[in-house]
């Protein structure tokens, strides 16, 4: 007896493409964890050079009027980098020097304590900071770059604190700005529940904030394992001018030491923002 079996049906294009398309992303998730655990290992390493908080830069003299004159219309703020939980301003090692080369604006870097329980209280003492900083510079305002809890610190003294009087620019790297669900054991640490989605830290941002003059710019990675989901390190706000930039092919750790973020930053505090408050998605960073 002959027997005839019938053909398998063709599968759609799609779906031939699919383990392609895994083994890509696993591809790109195991080079991404690769730099990861080096950037961690290096930054253990520079780790205790960024426990105590660095020396301040002497005070500037106000210029006269006849040098204010030959002055440009409009010189560049300082930069302020903050970092992120349980971490020092040994993380902003190589952004510093790249800030500081490219863009000639005086860079400061801010340690708060690894104690720190409150985001407001940070934020607080952040006000403080920067006050010190604009009196003693000479200059009324600041840009500000924090990464990850860093951003949501200085996100909320500009919001909510009236910091948007000082920030002109504000960048964060791997912020959640709606809140992360990531590391759930880490729980226990106050600050953690701070960030997690629907915390009253979080209701409090989302809130109206009608005027608000700080231009914030996000960076946000699709291969952040500390940011769930991934979309939360994007700032969707009405009320605020809020530019998203997606960065492909890096994690968490790399966001402030990856020199192609690093061009994305010095070009967002380039940029001259808008009269009018808007909210944007860019196009995304391909890194190597």
């Amino acid at each position: 007896m002959k027997v005839t079996r019938a053909l398998e049906p063709l599968r759609p294009l799609g779906q031939l493409l699919i383990p392609a398309r895994l083994a890509g992303l696993s591809l790109a998730f195991l080079k991404a964890t690769a730099l990861e655990i080096t950037i961690l290992a290096g930054h253990l390493l520079l780790y205790p050079t960024g426990i105590v908080q660095e020396r301040r830069s002497p005070a500037r003299a106000l210029p006269s009027a006849e040098d204010a004159a030959r002055l440009p219309v409009q010189a560049a703020p300082p930069v302020v980098l903050l970092h992120g939980f349980i971490d020092n301003r040994s993380v902003f090692v190589l952004l510093r020097r790249s800030l500081a080369q490219h863009g000639g604006q005086q860079v400061e870097s801010l340690n708060y304590s690894p104690l720190t329980c409150d985001i407001r209280t940070a934020a607080e003492l952040l006000g403080r900071h920067i006050e010190e900083i604009c009196e003693r510079t000479g200059s009324p305002h600041v840009d500000i770059v924090g990464h990850s809890l860093g951003g949501l610190i200085a996100r909320y003294y500009a919001q909510c604190l009236g910091g948007d009087l000082r920030v002109r620019t504000l960048v964060t790297l791997g912020t959640p700005h709606s809140g992360t669900r990531a590391v759930p054991l880490a729980d226990a640490h106050p600050i953690v529940r701070q960030m997690r989605p629907g915390s009253e830290v979080v209701e409090e941002l989302a809130r109206p904030a009608p005027g608000c003059r700080t231009r914030f710019v996000s960076f946000w990675s699709d291969l952040d394992s500390l940011v769930d989901p991934l979309e939360s390190a994007c700032l969707d706000h009405p009320d605020l001018m809020a530019q998203n930039v997606r960065v492909t092919g890096i994690g968490h750790l790399a966001l402030p030491v990856h020199p192609a973020v690093a061009a994305g930053i010095r070009q967002a505090l380039d940029f001259e923002p808008p009269e009018a408050p808007a909210t944007a998605h860019t196009g995304g960073l391909t890194v190597a």
